[in-house]
């Protein structure tokens, strides 16, 4: 955590109503171009009250989630609102949502002077402010509601000075990741997507990265026959096939762009028409949840934006693969 300068914790977050659908292909819990959106409304919500206050990057500890949907056997149906009928008496269409209520903790890094004079006792409350903005934001389309065994709408957030000498950092680190149990973060684990990849190419060169992503984001089971040497008799029995253990699962992680960028109002029916806009789709990759208490800093699970407008790409990374290695 050495270029971290700050660490604004929010813990114990509820919220009702978010997005479960993360992408066309995905669905569960919210993008983390969700949490990156409320990183970015609450950094402009700060300056327009004059806190200069930095935000780098943002991570999120999920410690409950109850998506609303119904079950039958292996096929979950979500629970959707009923439209008013048309004029004619039928049925609207409807685009289908999915929800989910989620209790997290986010954590953010930060920087700038805002921090500094807070932290030095001048200037605005950083975290009074906070704790204001919040209940106004959405995230990932939910709203911030008051949890039924606390007095405030909203937990009172943390601001962290991160300590200088490598010991201190790790005690400090122990500490924060304890605090956040029980709960799993998500990180990025491209670096599991590329193996996996390669594995496969072993022994089908055809096989693209498409083919290792959903080899990855299910379960597979194949059939082997017990070697009569070793006592099996030939019996053939089934066993999991996978080259990684883990709680691993599919994740956009931002868009790449399917064509140039198009000028303020060139697009027809864009919401913005003052701002650039480009067509794209979802980018995918591997995620991996994991409990707090099995990692090493809190940087492990910061997420941040790492665009490449050259190459039409505008997604997040996460350093933990590089951390670990």
């Amino acid at each position: 955590m050495r270029e971290i300068s700050y660490l604004l914790e929010v813990s114990r977050l509820r919220v009702e109503n978010a997005n479960a659908i993360s992408s066309p292909h995905t669905w569960g819990f919210p993008a983390m171009s969700a949490f990156a959106g409320v990183m970015h409304a609450l950094e402009r919500r700060l300056y327009a009250q004059g806190i200069e206050l930095n935000f780098h990057s943002v991570g999120v500890v999920c410690h409950w989630h109850e998506p609303q949907t119904s079950r039958n056997g292996f096929t979950h149906a979500f629970h959707l609102t009923r439209n008013p009928v048309k004029s004619t008496g039928e049925n609207a269409g409807i685009v289908e949502e999915g929800r989910i209520h989620l209790e997290i903790t986010l954590v953010f890094a930060v920087g700038g002077t805002g921090a500094d004079a807070h932290k030095k006792g001048s200037g605005p409350d950083i975290e009074e402010a906070i704790a204001e903005i919040l209940p106004t934001l959405r995230i990932a389309g939910g709203t911030i509601v008051p949890a039924g065994n606390r007095r405030s709408a909203t937990p009172w957030p943390q601001l962290v000075s991160v300590a200088e000498t490598e010991e201190a950092q790790a005690k400090q680190a122990r500490w924060l990741l304890r605090r956040w149990l029980p709960g799993f973060a998500l990180l990025g684990r491209d670096d599991l997507l590329h193996d996996h990849h390669a594995k496969l190419q072993e022994t089908d060169p055809q096989t693209d990265l498409l083919d290792a992503w959903l080899d990855l984001a299910r379960f597979n089971w194949a059939a082997r026959r017990a070697d009569p040497q070793e006592g099996g008799g030939g019996q053939v029995y089934w066993e999991r096939r996978g080259p990684a253990r883990g709680w691993l699962v599919p994740i956009p992680v931002g868009y790449g762009a399917l064509g140039p960028i198009h000028d303020a109002g060139a697009v027809a029916g864009a919401r913005d028409e003052h701002t650039p806009s480009c067509f794209v789709e979802s980018l995918y990759s591997i995620g991996e949840w994991k409990s707090p208490h099995r990692l090493q800093s809190p940087a492990e699970l910061l997420w941040y934006v790492a665009n490449r407008e050259s190459d039409g790409l505008y997604r997040l990374c996460n350093n933990y693969a590089r951390i670990i290695d």
